[in-house]
C-alpha cells in the first residue's frame, strides 16, 4: 500500500551478488520497480548496465538471471546497493529518504574487492554519507546507467565505465 505522498517503505529483497574471488564492487542506490519485480539488479529493460558491462568485458550480453550471475562471477564483479531499507516513490532516486544502509563490509571482508564504484551520483553520495567512515575505502563515481540519465550517451557511458576493467 502506498504511504503518505506516494512513498513506500521498502526493504532490499535480494542478496548481494559476490563470491570470495570478487575484485571490484559496483554499488547502486536501491533497486528500481522493474529490478524489484525481476528480483535482480538492473532489471529495467532500458537500463544500460548489462549491455554496457558486457561490451566493456567483450562478452555477449547476459539475459537470464543465471547468465548475469555467471557473468559477474567470471569477471570477478560484485554487485549490491547502498540502501537496505528506505522510503521511496516508485524508482525515483531523488525521492529516497529515511535510509538504512547495507553493511558493505560483508562483501569487503569476504572477497578480494580492491575497488568500489558507484552507479550514479545518488549511490555515490549515499555511500559517502553512510558507508565510507566504516569501510575507509573511497568509491569512484561512475555516471548512472539509468534510462533517466539521458545526458550520457552510450558512448560517453562506455568511456567512463571502461575504468571498471582497470583493476582487473
Amino acid at each position: 500500500m502506498t504511504g503518505k505522498n506516494g512513498y513506500l517503505t521498502l526493504e532490499h529483497t535480494f542478496p548481494p551478488e559476490y563470491d570470495e574471488n570478487s575484485e571490484i564492487l559496483i554499488l547502486g542506490s536501491f533497486p528500481s520497480v522493474k529490478s524489484r519485480e525481476a528480483n535482480f539488479y538492473y532489471g529495467h529493460p532500458k537500463n544500460r548496465f548489462w549491455p554496457l558491462i558486457a561490451d566493456i568485458f567483450d562478452e555477449k550480453e547476459p539475459s537470464s538471471t543465471e547468465e548475469k550471475k555467471a557473468f559477474l562471477k567470471r569477471n570477478r564483479i560484485a554487485l549490491w546497493d547502498v540502501i537496505a531499507k528506505c522510503e521511496i516513490r516508485g524508482s525515483s532516486d531523488s525521492s529516497i529518504r529515511n535510509v538504512e544502509p547495507n553493511d558493505i563490509d560483508l562483501i569487503l571482508k569476504n572477497s578480494k574487492v580492491g575497488k568500489i564504484y558507484t552507479n550514479g551520483r545518488k549511490a555515490f553520495d549515499l555511500y559517502n554519507r553512510y558507508c565510507l567512515e566504516k569501510t575507509e575505502r573511497e568509491a569512484v563515481l561512475l555516471p548512472s546507467t539509468s534510462p533517466a540519465n539521458a545526458a550520457f550517451t552510450y558512448e560517453k557511458l562506455r568511456e567512463a565505465w571502461a575504468a571498471v576493467r582497470d583493476p582487473l
